[in-house]
Formats: C-alpha cells, structure tokens, sequence
C-alpha cells in the first residue's frame, strides 16, 4: 500500500465503460461496533450504491463473511445490488440446502465443537451460518484474544474438509472453500467489468485486492499492509469517497463531455450513413441501410455502444476538419498527419439494389497514430466478437459479414464485457498511405480490384458531377451547396426513399424524453425533400421518390391506406421500441427504435405529394398517366377526409384534433391538382375548383381568432402554431390578406426567441420543453419576405445561418438559453428549409450573397 490518493482514481474508474463496484461490508460500509446485529450501514454509503447500482452499465456487489441473510436484513436488500456472504461462497439465498450430507454432519461437529470451546469464556459469541460457524471473541477479555485463536485454530487447523478464514477478532470454520477474490472474479465475469474497484478493511479482503489489474482499483479502510493500492481511514471516508464516484459516474453518463450536436459531420453514400465528431471518431454507423441496426451507436449510447477512431498516438488535438469541396469526403487534420473518410459510391454503388457499404479512412503523414476498433452489433445487445484474420479483422457471428481490410495493422484484441475492441498503435510511413476499409455486406478481406485511388476519385466524380448538374444561381454558396448535398445524402439509392435524418435519438429536450427515430421515410417530409431539390433543377429525386409511393400504395390497396411513415424501404414500421441498455445522448433516455407515429392519421401528407408532382410537371419531368391517376386518386381522398380530425405534422401522442396545417394541405392537394388537370390531363375540374374553395372557406374561418388576432393551431383552440403560417405560404389566402400579415406578426411576437421560432407553446402531453424548430423559423423567413419586410426576414436568415456547425450542417432544432443543438442531426427539414429561405430573399433577381444583411444595406 502507497500513500497516493484514492480520489486521484475516480476519475478513471467513472469513466471506464463497464464498472463494478464491490465493497466488504463490516469496517468497509459499516462501522466495527460490539454488537455485530447493530452494524449499521453509514446513510450516506448506501444512498451512493444504490445510485450506482441504478445507472446503465455500472454494478455493485457487497461482498462479506457474514450470512447472506443477515447481510440482506443490515443493508436492506438493496435493488441491483448484489449480496453475496460467507466470504464469498453464498451467493443465493438457500445455499444451505445444496450442501453434501457429510458436509452438514461435519458442520454440526463444528458447531458443538466451538460451542464446547468458548465455554467459560464470558464475551465470546458463534455466528452460525449455512455453511460455516464464526467464532467472535471481539467481546472477551483482552488478554484472552490470542489463546482463543491459537486454541480455535489447533482445534481445526489440517482437518480434511474443515477451512479457517481468520478477521478481525473472528476465527471461521467453514465445511467448503471460501475466498472473496474467487467471488470477485465471478461477479466480474458476469457483468463483463472493464474496470472494478474494491474496498475492504480485513485480511479475508487481501484475496479479493489479489485478482485486481489493469485499470482496477484497490482500497484498504484502516491502517495496516495491504495488496490495495490506496487506504481510506474509515467508513465516514468511504462515503465521502462513493459521493464523489457517483457524482462523476453519473455526469459521465449523463453526456457531460459529449461532443455538440452541430459538431458532427455525416458521411453518406446514399445506402447508409456514417456520423463523426470532430476528432475523427466514428460514433454512428448502420448496417446494411440507415434505418437498420447500428454497428457504432456512441453517439446515443457511450463508448460501450461501439465508435471507429483514429487519431494521434499522444492524444493532440485536430488543427482543421472540413469537407472536400462538393463531397461527403471529410478531412480531419492533426500536425503531422490527416485522415480522410468517405463512403465508398464508385461503380455505381449508391443505385445498387444488392450492394454493400464500405467506409474508407485514409492516413497520410508521419507518426504515431493509435487506432480503435469497436463495432458492437445491434446496439451492442449482440455479443461482439472479433477475429484477427491475414489482411485485418472479422466480425463474427453478423447477420450481414463485417470485415475490416487492415493490412500490415498489428492489433490487440481486448475482451470488455460480451465484446472485443480491437487496437494498434502504427508508426505511418510518409511515403505510402494507411487505408483502412471498413466492409459491411462481404467477408472478404483481400485487396480491392480497384485502387484506394480510383475509388476516391470515382466517389468524388459521383457527388460533383450531381452538383454540376445544378444550375441554380442560389448555389454560387457554399453553405447552400451543402445543404443541397445534404438532402441528396438522404436519399436512399436503391429504392428512392427519403429519410428525414441519419441518426435516432438526438434530444429535443437535453436530458429528457424527447427523443425519437428519424431514420425512415415519411410521405410528407420525403416529398418536401424531393420538391426542395426539383426547384434545385435534380429531377431524378423527385421522380424516384414517386416511384417509391407508387410502389407503398400498391402494397396498400389505396391512398386512404397510407400511413405517414415507412422504412426506407417502403415498409410498414413494426413497435416502437426502447433500447433500455443505452445511456442516450447526454443522458437523455429512452433511445428509440421505430416511430410510433406510423400508426397515426395524418391528413397533410396529400398536399406535399400533389406539390411535388405539380413541381415536376412545371419542370417538364416525363410523368405518365400513372402519375396523373395518382394525383386524382390523392385528391379523391382528399374529397372523401378533409373534414376528419388527425394528429397534425407535430404529431401530437394524444387525441384527433381539426389541426389547421393539415386541412391546409388537403387544400394545397386540390389546387396542385387543379393545375396538373389542366396541364397533364387538358380537364377543367369544376368540381375540385368548388372542393377547394369549400375548404379554403372552412379553413379561414374557423380558424381565425380575433382575441389572438392569430389564425390558430386546432379549430378548437387559441393556440399558436407556427405551421399556420402555411396559410399565406401556400397561397390559400394572399400575402396582402390582413389576417395573414397578423399572424405573421403575431407568431413572430410569441414564438420567436433570437435566432429560432418555436412550433408552438401549447401543453402536448410530453415532459420537458423543447428548442426552436429550425424549419419553424424558415417559414417565418418566407412569410415575412411576402408580406413585404424584407430586411426583418435578412436579419433573421442570418441569425439563422450563423447556428450551423463547423463543417456547415444543422440539426432540427436549437436551444437559445444553453445556446446548444438539438435534435437528430442532420436534419432534412432545416436544410430544406434553409433553401427556400434563401430562394424567398434573392425573389427579388438581386445575386444571392450569403448575409443578406450585406445585401439589404447596399440595396
């Protein structure tokens, strides 16, 4: 034992990614008293276990001689807290009932025995338990302690089947083998520990400080020689100690050190997407597509849930991280050396219906660089195992083959827990490039047919030449140019779904519920999407997108039928679920799988889909009759629901209500399909012209209230809803309509805070608050561009674009009190949004300049 300090190592005990806490219990959590039935935990002690017994993936044990069920009667069985007693042996209530025959005869024998010993010795006490007798003789005369050990341990010492375990002022006799390391070693091995500390004031405690190493941590209570590390002075000691574990155990879950939101750039290649911090540490990945189980789930769950990292051997921090112009290609620069990483889109890649992903990282420079290999399968619920293999390394037992192509890479493979990591440190050689290749979808290791070279080059071909073939003026900006990039890194290749974010999770509230899967393909955010980029001048999306619905409703039977959300692939999402074992994203649980608003009625999706077809008509896109049935369908629908309530696009978990956006849509639905009649189909639809004045009729006077002087969220309400601002959005009332340019003014008094416009403010059934809604504040933008106050609408798009991140992307949401991102990330609706916005302000034919403030004061 040293004179370090102990609380030196809590830091590295709160932030190992599998804990055990394990703690004698007497002199340890309890104070050594006279009578040991009043040995009472300290307050304080069992008030920190078992808030380290409730957080995710920590575990404590008290591990003691006494019996098990007294153990449990002092500490008061504590929930998550595992008792184990006899020094180790008893770790099940009815212990007794498994011992030999022979064992409980020469129990009994011990027991009279003792009995027999400790008469006339006034203070002397026997403990009986199930398989031992402990002779206490803390109570006698003084002078006797040492004649009464001596005689207890003559009496038994080299007897077959007999062992002694001596404490302090105890002798125990015991009919099995007893030892606390052998019990630690168990409990360690059941909860996959990658760390433990122990604590303990006895000699029986040496066997369990024995089997520590690595990153353990052993503590003696009390003065005395020890195989421990570190000594505390007593329990008082110990409970100050354990408040400060749990402090820094918790913030370390909690996310405290969690990289911002803004500060993660994605990669894609239009099958899958890989999410990354700012250090070059992969810490989102799934695996075949965006919507399947994750292989790196950091992100929302800590590095338990897996991360792909590569950086400097000593730890230095990046210099620069940005994107290769007008690609998914991301660079990260340390002083010596950079990493580059992309998602490998040659051959054709991303349209491939059967493909497979591989995520390249390319180190170039000189010096050491340490690497960190940890892919945990299905969230890390899968055990996880890896195999060296010549060439690099596989994943086991995957329901899709995982390899890494790691060439001339020297790995240790680290057990944690139920999985393997896997690291290297590589000294790089200047003249030639590490290429690392992370392979999801073949078990083939073995060099590429095509050079690292050519596959970048092809990958880089692929997104650039997308952009060349925009000729829109708006994107002569970079940051538009990303967001354009954004929304086509979203879209699913294979079968033209369009996902809404790459990631799960990510909170609206930090440290709360509102946490949810943007990982499918809802009809309306999807065709909002696809619209933003046909006004880009990329057809393709558009037209793949309706491939995609064509194909839902024909599994459907009919428009009526169409949920609001589905899997990348078109099909209906299964439960919502909760994937208990992650932590979230600083510390907001639950993380979510699935969306249960897929069981939702949602009226708005009609109107997104007839716009975006309108769109595409208007742009000359080659649309069949299909198409056209399509939209008279859409709009048949439309005829036959208008005037049902639904769940709204906020969808709101609680009842049906007449929200005012969607009975907007179904308009906008009826007047895009007005025009596409004329255009498509050379009919004059009469009967839409009166279903559309009908709702628009409806709409406007219902939801009007002069005591807000506001159009409303729901007919049944005065609430305020930024989506009202569709009304004068969509052209259903014109910009000059005195009630529009109230509404704007007034959501714009009450939702509006700094750079971000709130949804709404209304009680939705849900705990905690929420950021501003970036699209929220984009429809602001628009609908102060119509009513003519340009400079107010350039002053906050540029409030608006000074909240991206580092490398140009936005998530969903913003919080302006904590001035911090939120939600899942990247988000389709806030580039998409962002888009227009800009396409609102240069209406007007002046050229667009980023900073539209610039632009107002030289008009």
């Amino acid at each position: 034992m040293n004179s370090a300090n102990p609380f030196d190592a809590i830091e590295r005990l709160a932030t190992t990614p599998i804990l055990l806490v394990a703690s004698d219990y007497d002199g340890t959590l309890a104070p050594i008293v006279n009578d040991p039935k009043r040995a009472f935990p300290q307050h304080q002690v069992m008030v920190a276990l078992k808030s380290l017994a409730s957080m995710p993936h920590t575990h404590v044990a008290v591990i003691s001689g006494r019996a098990l069920r007294d153990l449990a009667m002092l500490t008061g069985s504590p929930a998550a807290v595992h008792l184990v007693g006899s020094h180790g042996s008893e770790f099940e209530p009815g212990f007794a009932d498994h011992l030999d025959p022979a064992d409980v005869e020469r129990l009994d024998s011990i027991q009279n025995e003792l009995t027999r010993l400790a008469d006339g010795h006034a203070g002397v006490d026997l403990e009986s338990k199930p398989a031992s007798v402990a002779f206490h003789y803390r109570n006698a005369a003084e002078k006797d302690h040492d004649l009464l050990a001596a005689t207890v341990r003559t009496a038994f010492e080299n007897r077959a089947g007999i062992y002694l375990n001596e404490g302090k002022k105890v002798v125990e006799v015991s009919v099995i083998s007893t030892d606390k390391g052998l019990a630690m070693k168990c409990i360690r091995q059941r909860v996959g520990a990658s760390a433990a500390l122990y604590l303990g004031d006895d000699r029986t405690d040496e066997d369990a400080f024995d089997v520590l190493s690595g990153p353990d941590v052993g503590i003696k209570i009390g003065d005395g020689s020890s195989a421990a590390e570190f000594h505390l002075s007593d329990p008082e000691a110990v409970a100050r100690f354990l408040a400060q574990l749990t402090e820094q155990r918790a913030a370390w879950l909690a996310g405290s050190s969690a990289e911002p939101i803004e500060s993660h750039s994605v990669l894609s290649d239009q099958r899958t997407a890989v999410v990354e911090t700012s250090r070059a540490r992969m810490t989102w990945f799934c695996a075949p597509r965006l919507d399947s189980p994750a292989v790196f789930a950091e992100l929302v769950g800590g590095p338990t849930a897996g991360y792909f990292d590569v950086g400097p051997a000593n730890d230095e921090e990046p210099v620069h991280q940005e994107y290769l112009k007008d690609t998914f290609h991301l660079c990260t620069e340390w002083s010596t050396f950079a990493v580059t990483d992309y998602l490998d889109c040659s051959g054709g890649r991303p349209m491939q219906r059967a493909g497979r992903s591989d995520v390249i990282r390319k180190i170039e420079g000189e010096g050491d660089v340490r690497i960190s290999f940890a892919p945990r399968l299905d969230f890390g619920r899968v055990q996880t195992r890896l195999n060296q293999v010549e060439g690099g390394l596989e994943v086991e037992d995957s329901l899709d083959p995982i390899v890494l192509r790691a060439p001339g890479v020297e790995w240790s493979i680290a057990r944690e827990g139920q999985h393997d990591t896997a690291e290297a440190i590589v000294t790089l050689d200047p003249n030639a490039p590490l290429v690392l290749e992370l392979r999801c979808g073949t078990g083939d290791v073995g060099g590429a047919p095509i050079a690292e070279c050519n596959r970048s080059g092809q990958t880089e071909q692929y997104w650039r030449s997308w952009m060349t073939s925009l000729t829109d003026p708006l994107l002569d900006d970079p940051l538009l140019r990303r967001s354009a990039l954004v929304l086509k890194g979203l879209c699913h290749g294979p079968t033209g779904g369009i996902a809404a974010a790459a990631t799960t999770s990510l909170p609206e509230h930090y440290g709360g519920v509102r946490n949810w899967d943007y990982r499918y393909c809802w009809v309306r955010d999807g065709a909002m999407t696809a619209e933003a980029l046909t006004e880009l001048g990329s057809l393709s999306e558009g037209m793949q997108f309706l491939d995609w619905v064509l194909g839902v409703i024909d599994r459907t039977g009919s428009p009526d039928q169409l949920r609001p959300v589905y899997s990348l692939a078109g099909e209906e999402l299964g439960t919502e679920a909760e994937i208990t074992e992650l932590a979230g994203y600083g510390g907001s649980r639950p993380v979510r799988v699935g969306n249960a608003a897929c069981r939702q009625v949602q009226l708005d999706v009609f109107g997104p889909l007839v716009q975006l077809i309108d769109g595409l008509v208007a742009r000359g896109a080659p649309l069949s009759s299909e198409h056209w049935r399509l939209v008279a369908k859409l709009v048949e629908t439309v005829a036959r629901r208008w005037r049902e309530p639904d769940h709204g696009i906020w969808e709101v978990r609680g009842p049906r209500r007449h929200f005012v956006h969607s009975k907007v849509m179904c308009w906008v639905a009826v007047d895009r399909g007005i025009r596409i009649a004329q255009r498509l189909a050379g009919e004059e639809r009469q009967d839409w012209i009166a279903l559309r004045d009908e709702i628009a009729e409806d709409v406007t006077t219902q939801s009007w209230k002069p005591e807000v002087n506001s159009f409303v969220a729901a007919y049944d309400g005065t609430d305020l809803d930024a989506s009202t601002l569709f009304i004068g959005l969509t052209g259903m009332l014109p910009p000059e309509d005195s009630r529009f340019r109230a509404t704007v003014e007034t959501i714009e008094r009450y939702l509006r805070d700094g750079p971000v416009v709130y949804r709404y403010r209304f009680e939705d059934g849900l705990p905690g608050t929420e950021g501003g809604f970036h699209i929220c504040t984009t429809w602001l933008i628009q609908s102060l561009v119509l009513i003519g106050e340009r400079a107010r609408a350039a002053a906050l798009y540029d409030e608006l674009i000074a909240l991206q991140g580092p490398t140009g992307l936005f998530s969903e949401e913003y919080d302006p009190k904590e001035k911090r991102a939120l939600g899942n990330h990247p988000q389709a609706y806030t580039h998409l949004g962002i888009l227009q916005s800009a396409r609102a302000l240069a209406a007007d034919g002046q050229p667009f300049v980023q900073g539209f403030r610039t632009r107002e004061s030289l008009a």
